[in-house]
């Protein structure tokens, strides 16, 4: 699991990236203002899982090899990561394809409800005729 926190220009987010079977789960929480130490480390304590069991199936990620590093390779890689601005581009895929699912789940339900609302109205306009049929 990991924790990227960065200023976009406008606001301070925090991008969590986990990897389950063989899937990178990514999800985005906008801190705001600058965030304090205590600050991130309540939101990881209390808010971090919450959030990160509400995202959708997330992106195949790469597997990962175990091997031992060289210290030096180690601090270097370190430092990069360090120096690095903003997500990983895989992070931003799986933020991207979970934005989708949910684009297409919410599409489906208020098609669903606009047209359960069609059919109620059709059904009051038609005993509207009947009634009007029968003269009252």
């Amino acid at each position: 699991m990991k924790l990227t926190v960065f200023y976009d220009g406008q606001y301070w987010i925090g991008i969590a990236e986990e990897e389950r079977n063989g899937r990178l789960l990514a999800a985005r929480h906008i801190f705001g203002t600058e965030p304090l130490d205590g600050e991130v480390l309540d939101f990881v304590r209390h808010d971090l899982l919450r959030l990160l069991e509400n995202v959708g199936k997330g992106v195949r990620a790469a597997p990962m090899t175990e091997r031992k590093l060289n210290p030096k390779r180690l601090a270097r890689l370190a430092s990069r990561e360090l120096a690095q601005k903003g997500p990983s581009t895989m992070a931003q895929a799986a933020i991207q394809a979970d934005l989708e699912y949910r684009k297409k789940v919410r599409k489906t339900l208020s098609r669903e409800e606009r047209e359960a609302d069609a059919a109620r109205k059709r059904e009051i306009a038609r005993q509207k005729a009947k009634d009007k049929h029968r003269g009252r």
